[in-house]
């Protein structure tokens, strides 16, 4: 239990606190957490595969035996329906075992032995070994996204413990009891594993401080973060300036562009337009795919597009969002794109209903204007994404070249799109 003051989730379907109260972590559970993964970890790099796997699958096993009750808490704490969080509960046990197959087949470990050769002339060879080795404790970052795959024993925490990196986990503030439930089953398979305590240790805390304490101290050697823009760049820049900067691997904003190519648009544009609909207002738009912007050459096939997605859109049910935060940062982008003097609303989704609801939001631009407002570019984390209208296929490679990397890209296109 944390020293530093306590919080509570709350239910973002109604706005009620949860029971029970946390405690907040700080300085002086940084401290602990990281002298215990500091001094576990000469014991875990050095575990057999076997029993690394082993542990990898007993923590798999535990998830599935907390039940309903993981299901249920989490339904509360992020306002997900039951059947989302039974395949993330799904996607995370099989990360865990999948990560547990790769640790036995033992490939990755990339051992080269080269022999020495005493009678090598014009000097002898000594014997050279190489392999990959644990980099050293982990700090992982929970997402508020995805409680259960992209959390406590999720993707990051997973890679780490297969690697022999004991982990540090900064829970997220927004489902506490959800992580609590998860840390538990890790704690135990640690425990029924014969490993050291500091193998994993789980912090909670609700401001920047924790997470920036736990980034730069000097026993964390890497870091797994899943987030904001804003977050994973603090993140980067303590890392950076520490007298040993260490990676930060981020998965940050994308506007994942989805580029409507002439021939597809003339064969099928009102199934793509219903299509993108249902992808923009898939879980609230809340996933990190999620379309955000859209390209494509000025067309009447392109108003058949418009039409169909405008028609599908304004009936879209508004759907809750997972924290208040993350909806008042919603409202304010969707504000901020209809505010611009560049930019028309073609279509928005039905009223809201309830608190932390979502008003899905389909707006345009021209490539011109797009160009011309970098600000254009920032991602709207929820259901809205941005048509930009292009006069032709150069000036949709134009706006392409200018676009961030992303995590992914759309091509809709037939074979007579070239």
């Amino acid at each position: 239990r944390g020293s530093q003051g306590e919080f509570r989730a709350f239910d973002p379907a109604t706005g009620e606190a949860l029971e029970p109260v946390f405690g907040g972590g700080g300085a002086a559970e940084v401290e602990r957490a990281c002298a215990l993964a500091w001094a576990a970890f000469d014991a875990f790099r050095e575990t057999g595969l076997e029993q690394r796997a082993a542990f990898l699958e007993t923590v798999a096993q535990n998830i599935l035996d907390i039940g309903d009750d993981l299901i249920t808490r989490a339904m509360a704490e992020t306002g997900l329906p039951r059947a989302r969080l039974e395949g993330e509960r799904g996607r995370t046990v099989g990360q865990l075992r999948l990560f547990a197959q790769v640790v036995r087949e033992g490939s990755w470990i990339e051992a080269r032995i080269d022999p020495a050769m005493p009678a090598r002339t014009p000097l002898p060879r000594a014997d050279l070994r190489q392999r990959h080795i644990p980099l050293g404790p982990v700090a992982v970052f929970g997402a508020s996204n995805f409680p259960l795959a992209f959390s406590v024993a999720g993707g990051d925490t997973a890679s780490a413990f297969a690697a022999g990196c004991p982990v540090v986990v900064k829970g997220h503030g927004a489902h506490p009891g959800t992580s609590e439930l998860v840390g538990r089953a890790v704690q135990a398979a640690v425990a029924s594993c014969g490993l050291p305590e500091g193998v994993f240790s789980l912090l909670f805390g609700t401001g920047n401080e924790i997470g920036t304490a736990l980034v730069a101290d000097p026993r964390i050697k890497a870091v797994g973060f899943t987030g904001s823009r804003g977050g994973g760049l603090a993140l980067m820049g303590v890392a950076a300036k520490r007298p040993e900067p260490i990676p930060v691997y981020a998965e940050m904003s994308s506007i994942n562009p989805v580029f409507l190519m002439p021939a597809a648009l003339a064969s099928r544009a009102e199934a793509l337009g219903k299509g993108f609909v249902a992808s923009l207002t898939m879980g609230a738009g809340q996933f990190c795919t999620n379309p955000g912007i859209l390209l494509a050459v000025d067309s009447p096939d392109l108003d058949r597009f418009v039409a169909a997605a405008v028609e599908a859109l304004g009936g879209s049910a508004a759907s809750t969002m997972l924290t208040s935060g993350i909806h008042a940062a919603y409202d304010s982008g969707v504000a901020k794109l209809a505010g611009s003097g560049e930019v028309t609303t073609l279509a928005r989704g039905l009223a809201c209903s309830g608190p932390n609801q979502a008003q899905a939001a389909f707006f345009t631009a021209t490539a011109e204007a797009f160009l011309a407002d970098t600000e254009l570019q920032e991602e709207v984390f929820g259901a809205a994404s941005l048509l930009i209208r292009c006069p032709d296929v150069a000036a949709m490679v134009a706006v392409a070249e200018r676009l961030e990397g992303q995590l992914t890209a759309t091509l809709q296109m037939d074979a007579a799109d070239k």
